[in-house]
């Protein structure tokens, strides 16, 4: 099938056995690729209610189908498994050159169950494929791995997907890595991965893609490059790539202040005070080189040389807005060089900045508001805007040492282990939220919450269309259901095919469809793409319905809903109602209020065959 490698293979560890299968074609055509096709091979493959650390919980690397075919932006892979945060369905997404790779070393997917008995990676050789012993591996950090791993196989063409100290450890923040610094970050699959003792899985190759209509896909790319180069985004990005974001959410109440607690004005700190910290001047004072994913002309990547007596860097990489907004703004830092170094240690132990960032202010707060002390914190004093404190708490989080054995597993973990600071919590169903505020763009409260992947803000949803609103549109909660259904379709695609989810605002509108045709040489029309979206988005939500999670399981906490309101600022006032645009959601898809979909729901998206036996055994 013409955008396929068409194989998978599945490798146990327990059983030290490698097999290699079809991806039924069938299933390529209702999910495309991703975290769709992910999660239909794990409901079929992956026991119900599988312990998520125990040998039949398995992980799989998914690749897209624009992976390696020259649709610009289209070098996305994406990494499947259980969340042991609460034990439901998790998918994460990465950049980097590794999901091209692994298609020309043969194969759209790999699979892993079991557990090893000492640490090993999976080595995947143009089709051939070996289960090899890593403990000389074993506790390397994220460069130190690449740097060792190319020398000892004598090419620097590998591209691993890879766990380091944090995913080793078990942690639940723990991410998978490659390309040294960029993450399938969120949801603790690195902990997945440290379970089975599997440090990596690591490809080489050279084998092409086929592809449906190579002259269209560069006619295609023509008219995109043609419109990228008017498109007033792309000199942003390539420039300051996600951090120019910074300053303006800052302005606009979307990044947190104080772990979003509080507005910028009441902090008594200005847009001033954070200059250090923002787009330009971190260009002007660290950028030495840029960095570019696998297809993607933009390029919005960079590394930077940090000269300082305490915490010099050299060749790191530029944080993204997530970061900065959880390292500086909202713990009251001004001070860009700890910044980059809790990004810098995040990356190296493979560690979610995200979770890890959420997890540190939520300490900072309890700290200063007197829950936790000094002794707890094995003598650190994280008082507000305290970086040296701030540098020692996530390195002792990454390594999982001394209080960091607690704070490593995340802040819900935490706050139930200290039996304090709930009220400060910003989670879904423990997992960590972004530094996108839903009370300032209420579409993300359902995503985070209501999502498979919950609390994930590129994930589909309203949110994608709240900046195209009024403010009275924006929260008037009565009907949202049909257009948060529709820019669910939307992302399903875009994440499933291995797109970059800046293409939805960089590329011309309706282009981006056209690429699945040329490439696969099968015709989806814009409803097809919607049903698939659909299809894609239930088939993730089947798998937590069968691990017997329901609507009640899925919470968000008091602050991210505006409980109680702002006092100041841009969302001075604002209480979202998350229980009305989860029932709109649901309304729409046709699924009932706790979340079940409805047979004739499943019977006219099609493909979902599995999810009807098991939801209405009698009807099949």
């Amino acid at each position: 099938m013409y955008g396929y490698m068409g194989k998978m293979v599945f490798v146990n560890l327990s059983k030290n056995e490698i097999k290699i299968k079809d991806i039924p074609e069938n299933w390529l055509k209702d999910f495309i690729g991703g975290p769709g096709l992910g999660a239909r091979i794990l409901y079929e493959y992956m026991p119900a209610k599988a312990d998520v650390f125990g040998p039949e919980s398995m992980i799989g690397f998914i690749a897209g189908p624009f992976n390696n075919t020259g649709v610009p932006l289209g070098g996305r892979y994406t990494v499947v498994s259980k969340s042991p945060v609460y034990n439901g369905w998790n998918d994460a997404n990465s950049g980097g050159y590794f999901g091209p790779t692994l298609k020309k070393a043969g194969f759209d997917a790999v699979f892993v169950n079991g557990i090893a008995d000492k640490p090993v990676y999976i080595w995947i050789d143009n089709g051939k494929v070996e289960i090899r012993e890593a403990s000389k591996y074993w506790g390397m950090t994220s460069n130190a791995f690449e740097r060792e791993l190319i020398k000892d196989l004598g090419d620097n063409r590998i591209k691993a997907a890879f766990i380091g100290p944090g995913g080793e450890k078990k942690s639940y923040m723990a991410a998978v890595m490659n390309d040294g610094h960029r993450a399938a970050g969120r949801g603790g699959s690195g902990a997945v991965m440290g379970s089975k003792k599997l440090k990596a899985i690591v490809c080489r190759g050279n084998q092409k893609v086929e592809i449906a209509d190579k002259e269209g896909i560069l006619k295609l790319n023509k008219e995109i490059f043609k419109f990228l180069k008017s498109h007033p985004m792309i000199p942003l990005m390539k420039k300051f790539g996600t951090t120019g974001g910074f300053i303006p959410s800052l302005l606009s109440g979307d990044a947190g202040v104080k772990n979003f607690a509080i507005s910028l004005e009441e902090s008594g700190l200005t847009v001033e005070d954070f200059k250090e910290v923002g787009a330009e001047l971190l260009n002007e004072k660290f950028k030495v080189d840029d960095f570019g994913c696998s297809a993607c002309p933009v390029r919005c990547g960079a590394f930077f040389d940090v000269e300082h007596e305490k915490y010099p860097m050299k060749h790191v990489s530029r944080p993204e807005y997530e970061t900065i907004g959880w390292f500086t703004s909202s713990i009251l830092n001004t001070d860009p060089v700890i910044m980059i170094k809790c990004n810098e240690l995040c990356n190296e132990y493979g560690m979610d900045t995200i979770s890890v960032g959420g997890t540190v202010g939520w300490v900072l707060e309890c700290f200063n508001e007197g829950l936790l002390t000094k002794d707890q914190l094995d003598g650190i004093e994280p008082y507000w805007g305290n970086g040296d404190a701030v540098v020692a708490l996530t390195e002792k989080i990454c390594k999982m040492e001394g209080c960091g054995e607690i704070l490593g597993y995340g802040s819900q973990w935490a706050a139930n282990h200290f039996g304090v600071g709930h009220d400060y919590l910003l989670v879904s169903s423990g997992i960590e939220m972004a530094q996108h505020d839903p009370r300032r763009a209420p579409g993300y409260i359902r995503t985070y919450q209501l999502d498979p992947s919950i609390g994930r803000h590129p994930k589909g949803g309203l949110a994608k269309a709240n900046d195209r609103m009024t403010w009275e549109e924006k929260y008037n909660f009565r009907v949202t259901g049909f257009q948060d259904v529709s820019e669910i379709a939307n992302t399903e695609y875009i994440n499933n095919s291995g797109l970059c989810i800046f293409s939805i605002r960089m590329f011309p509108e309706g282009s981006i469809y056209k690429f699945l045709e040329l490439v696969t040489g099968i015709h989806y029309s814009r409803k097809d793409i919607r049903e698939m979206g659909i299809r894609s988005f239930t088939m993730r939500h089947a798998f937590n319905i069968r691990e017997g999670l329901r609507r009640k399981d899925f919470t968000v906490t008091n602050r991210m809903i505006g409980k109680p309101p702002m006092k100041a600022g841009p969302l001075k006032g604002i209480t979202l109602d998350e229980v009305r645009l989860g029932d709109n959601l649901y309304n729409a898809l046709g699924y009932n209020v706790d979340g079940v979909p409805s047979l004739d729901m499943l019977e006219l998206v099609g493909g979902l065959e599995c999810v009807i036996k098991d939801l209405y055994p009698s009807k099949k």
